[in-house]
Order: structure tokens, then C-alpha cells, then sequence
């Protein structure tokens, strides 16, 4: 997987306030790598947190499109690096907008600026439409066809820049570097970790209900970029992007008999894992990526078993009457959190990740099914039912139950990569039509994600390296 490279030069002797607007010139600003801020740095008179969203909720951000040195035709937009400059900005727009903290004012309603500008914003134009914060970039297409662009993001009330970063990007890859400037802002405002920059893996369905043809399906963590990995000869299930991102771990049932799958997404080649003609379930990978999870169904017994990412041999983990199923290790990989209904009604239990130290947490009422371990380790995100099914989460000890939905069929969460958004999938009441919906911790920003076809089974990835 081809990776954006950061621009590292520093190239001005004088800082941005004291320099003019002058004309456009062939000479970019120059963008800096930047680090995300903690908890002692300058914030630039912003306060509070992604866990306190009431001090920074309605933040007016003002995003211009990107500007440009000179507008020629180029692979990624043949209307112009100005017109590409104004999608770059929407996708950032459209990001900061969708995440539900932010108040943000897109390139449609703002005037572009001039390259000379991006580093000495005109500050009158900015304070007289009330902008707290203000975003500008610039984009730049190289003599060998490479995109280069910069991300900057000010604090208007005080006239100062807060981050820069920049990418150079093939032009395939114009919206990644959106996203990574999406992710700057994002970073640097919070004092959290990223998300945009990520893909999400999902089962593509279509067909009807007794028929359906399902597919392995991967986009960007907006939408974009959609593709269809498998053909549906074989119907696919439950995906997992490895931690490494170059794989994805999937669940294929071809005549009826299982077989997990690693799919190499760079080369199109896949990998038998492990193969039964025994019933098989959720397999998941292991933090470092070198064992994979799943369960598997024999004499009427689910347990869950540990296999090599490489193949071999299986480890049973669990050995218990009924079924033990959905494992999903805590981020440091040292404990497994997974469903089991050996108390009479499907409930989230936690062990060591050797299978040792079984024990029950919910104890809520209701019952609860498919725990996914958030990248933070701080949360367990479930499907808790109880008439209908709703997106809930809780600690790993199983205290501070929150319901976080309201719908009649919601199910199988996952994780963004900063551990502060879940997305799962919902069924519909009447049709039975399923589709990929987000939510955040606070449970009011909620938001259903395109997909051209039904879709299921979502998996969200970490931050593309």
C-alpha cells in the first residue's frame, strides 16, 4: 500500500504575520510535519475535550477552497487545480461537518484566496464573518505529475497559525491528503487521535432475502473509493483489516463449507487460513496480527480457538456447554472479550487471552452479543437486546452501561481508529434492507454512510500508514 509522503521543509525567514499579499507566485508555502497536541500545550484560548464536547461544540470553522499558483488541467480534476482546489476543501468540509463537534463553513460559500494568502490570511475578511478558526491549504501539481498540498489551520480571534503539514500524493490519491489535513484540524482542536484517514471493510448484499449474494466490499472512511473485493460466487462474511492494514481477514462459505481467508489488498492474492466442515464464526485478529480468532461449531458446542495467522494447528480457548462466540482481544492483546450464553441467555464475558480467568460483566438485564474492544481499551462497544436491538457500550469491568442508539435492529459495532465514533449496521423494520450507520460516544451525532448496495458486517480500520 503506497503511503503519502510529508513535506518536512522549512523555507520562510520571516514569520507568516509579517509577510504581504502579494501576488501569486510559482513559490508554495511550505508545509511542516506537525505532532498532536497534549494536554499542556497552547491551544490558542480553546478549551475542553472530546469527553466535555460542550466547550468546543459550535466551533465556526471556515474552510476556503485550496488555493493554487497556477490553474492547469490535471489527472485529478481536468477543470483545473482551482476546481480541484475547491474539492479538496469539501472533503474536509464534509468531514469535520459529518464528525458532529464542529461547525464548519465549506468552500461553496467562501471565496477562494490567493496562494499568498495561505500563510497571511487577510484577517478583516475572516473576523467579519465571525470565524473562530480558519483552515486554508493550497494544492500544486509537479513537473512529474505529482500533487503537492498544504494544510494550514489559524485561530482567527487570535491571528495565529496553530498547525501546518503538507503531502505529496500521486494524483489518484488527492483524497487522502484531504483527509489527512481533515485529521490535522481534527487533532490539534480535540487533543485526540485522528480517524479520516482510515477504510472501512463491509459485507455488500444484494438479492433477495432468500438468496442473498454477499460480497467483500472496502471504501474509504467516507464513502469514496468504493470496490468490490470478492465476486459473490461464495457468499463472504464478517471482514477485519489487519493491524498492518495490508490484509483483510474474512469468513467465505463456498457449498456450504467454511474457510477463513487472509486477502492481501496490494496484491490481490489470498491465503487459506484454516478450513472445517464444521460451522465457523467471527474470526478476529490479534493486536500484533500473528493469531486470528474464530469459533467453531462441534456436537452442538461453540467455542472460541486461536489459530497462526499463517495457518496450523488450532488452540481451543473456551470448553463450555452452549455457545462461546464473537472474540475480540483488548488492544495490549492480553485479554479477550467474547459472548456466551452458559449462564442461560447470551451475556459479554472477558478471559485471558490464553483462555484462562473466565468471567461474566454484563449483568444488566436484557441480554448482549458481539463485544468489540475499543483501540482505547477503555470501552467494550455491544449489541444489547432487549425487544429491540440497540448500539451500547460499557467498561471492560461492565459498569457505565450506555445505550447509544434507538433503533429496532442495530448490531455488530466497530471501532474508529480513535476509539470516539462506533459504526454498526441497522436492519429496517419493514423492507429488512440493512445499511452502515455512525455514531459518537455522546449518542446524538448519529449518521447513515452510503453504500450503493444493502450492507452489513462493517469493520472499521486504523489510520492508513
Amino acid at each position: 500500500m503506497k503511503k503519502l509522503l510529508p513535506l518536512l521543509i522549512f523555507a520562510f525567514s520571516a514569520p507568516a504575520a509579517a509577510q504581504t499579499s502579494a501576488a501569486p507566485t510559482s513559490t508554495l508555502p511550505p508545509a511542516a510535519s506537525a505532532t498532536p497536541p497534549t494536554g499542556d500545550q497552547d491551544t490558542g484560548g480553546l478549551t475542553g475535550s472530546v469527553s466535555d464536547t460542550s466547550a468546543w461544540r459550535d466551533l465556526g470553522i471556515a474552510i476556503p477552497g485550496f488555493a493554487t499558483d497556477r490553474d492547469i488541467p490535471t489527472p485529478a480534476n481536468a477543470n483545473g487545480t482551482a476546481a480541484l482546489g475547491r474539492e479538496l476543501a469539501r472533503v474536509v468540509y464534509n468531514d469535520l461537518q459529518n464528525n458532529g463537534l464542529f461547525k464548519p463553513t465549506g468552500p461553496d460559500r467562501l471565496p477562494q484566496p490567493l496562494i499568498s494568502q495561505i500563510t497571511a490570511p487577510n484577517w478583516p475578511d475572516w473576523t467579519s464573518r465571525s470565524a473562530e478558526m480558519l483552515v486554508e491549504g493550497y494544492v500544486k501539481e509537479g513537473a512529474d505529475g505529482q500533487l503537492t498540498v498544504g494544510c494550514y489551520l489559524y485561530d482567527v480571534q487570535l491571528k495565529k497559525e496553530l498547525v501546518r503539514s503538507g503531502w505529496v500524493v500521486q494524483p489518484a490519491e488527492w483524497r487522502r491528503a484531504a483527509h489527512k489535513c481533515s485529521d490535522l484540524v481534527y487533532a490539534r482542536l480535540s487533543g485526540e487521535s485522528p480517524f479520516f484517514d482510515s477504510r472501512i471493510a463491509y459485507i455488500a448484499e444484494t438479492g433477495p432475502k432468500d438468496h442473498r449474494v454477499k460480497r467483500l466490499a472496502i471504501m474509504d472512511s467516507d464513502g469514496a473509493n468504493h470496490r468490490f473485493i470478492t465476486t459473490g460466487q461464495a457468499t463472504a462474511l464478517t471482514p477485519r483489516y489487519s493491524p498492518d492494514y495490508r490484509e483483510l481477514l474474512y469468513l467465505s462459505y463456498l457449498d456450504g463449507n467454511p474457510r477463513i481467508y487472509v486477502y492481501n489488498i496490494g496484491t490481490g492474492k489470498q491465503r487459506l487460513v484454516t478450513q472445517s466442515k464444521n460451522p465457523t464464526f467471527a474470526p478476529r485478529w490479534s493486536p500484533d496480527g500473528r493469531w486470528i480468532l474464530y469459533s467453531m461449531a462441534i456436537a452442538g458446542n461453540t467455542d472460541i480457538y486461536r489459530v497462526s495467522a499463517q495457518g496450523g494447528p488450532s488452540v481451543r480457548l473456551t470448553n463450555t456447554p452452549g455457545i462461546n462466540i464473537g472474540g475480540s482481544y483488548s488492544p495490549d492483546g492480553s485479554k479477550i472479550v467474547f459472548e456466551s450464553d452458559r449462564s442461560g441467555s447470551q451475556q459479554v464475558y472477558v478471559m485471558n487471552a490464553d483462555g484462562s480467568n473466565q468471567r461474566r460483566i454484563s449483568f444488566f438485564g436484557g441480554r448482549a452479543a458481539t463485544p468489540e474492544w475499543s483501540p482505547r481499551g477503555d470501552q467494550i462497544a455491544f449489541t444489547y437486546i432487549a425487544g429491540d436491538f440497540r448500539i451500547a457500550v460499557m467498561t471492560p469491568s461492565g459498569g457505565d452501561l450506555r445505550l447509544l442508539t434507538n433503533g429496532w435492529q442495530d448490531e455488530a459495532p466497530t471501532w474508529a481508529p480513535n476509539g470516539r465514533i462506533v459504526q454498526f449496521f441497522r436492519t429496517e423494520k419493514n423492507t429488512g434492507h440493512t445499511s452502515l450507520w455512525q455514531v459518537d460516544l455522546t449518542g446524538r451525532n448519529l449518521r447513515r454512510l452510503k453504500t450503493p448496495v444493502d450492507a452489513s458486517d462493517p469493520s472499521w480500520g486504523p489510520i492508513l500508514p
